[in-house]
């Protein structure tokens, strides 16, 4: 596995366009704001998503049935299965085939690889970790059979990133609002670990000839990197002042 370093994104970040860092600046704020929120009420994020779901189980998706917005085509879902990690869990984000963009095709399969096609087709975009008090730690890619995904390239996953939306009020507004927005906020550091997940994938491939790397149990977590909210903002508003 390649492990993105926190470095190579912020000279990333201050390379981006100047509409990009507005963009980030708002969601950075945007993030803030959902925050402030919660903690008016004593609540978080991650709290929203369990609230009212019954007895917390490790690999149960939270809320159940998962959060789905059908104008955007935008799904998530939390659940811990990694307490010897020093994570409390994680969300999981995808955009569904009614939400991607024009021109994007799954990556070819080995025969026989299961996988929803079609109209079923759904991206995992990125990974979210939160500590024990409902706030994020890192971000993370995987591989293709951790989340039944039909799989795009990095260059086409990115893509779908900016289409990520949740824009209703179940389970909760602000958390809607909070997760939208981190993809926005952290796009430098979706975009490094991308690449990375398609680079480990191709180097494990090499090195395990004859095997299915897609769906290979022993090949989880394929990029994987620190975040801090605060330090983000701080470098995008500093990158808009140049």
């Amino acid at each position: 596995m390649h492990s993105a370093t926190m470095e190579a994104a912020d000279t990333l970040l201050r390379e981006l366009p100047r509409e990009r860092l507005m963009r980030m600046r708002d969601a950075g704020y945007a993030v803030l704001a959902a925050w402030r929120a919660l903690e008016k009420a004593g609540a978080n994020v991650v709290g929203q998503c369990l609230a009212h779901q019954g007895t917390f189980y490790e690999l149960e998706h939270y809320p159940r049935g998962d959060v789905f917005d059908e104008e955007f085509g935008a799904q998530y879902y939390y659940h811990a299965h990694r307490p010897d990690l020093g994570e409390h869990g994680h969300f999981h984000c995808f955009l569904r085939r009614e939400g991607m963009p024009p021109g994007v095709d799954p990556v070819p399969m080995p025969p026989g690889t299961p996988r929803p096609e079609g109209a079923e087709a759904v991206c995992h975009l990125v990974a979210i970790s939160m500590d024990d008090t409902g706030y994020p730690t890192h971000m993370f890619t995987t591989n293709r059979w951790v989340t039944n995904e039909t799989f795009y390239s990095a260059e086409d996953t990115l893509r779908m990133v900016d289409r990520f939306k949740v824009d209703h009020v179940y389970p909760c507004l602000a958390t809607n609002q909070w997760i939208t927005a981190m993809l926005q906020l952290f796009w430098p550091q979706i975009r490094l670990l991308l690449h990375e997940r398609d680079r480990t994938i191709a180097d494990w491939q090499r090195r395990h000839p004859g095997t299915n790397v897609y769906e290979d149990r022993a090949l989880e977590i394929t990029s994987i990197m620190p975040i801090d909210v605060d330090k983000q903002i701080s470098l995008v508003e500093e990158a808009l002042k140049n």
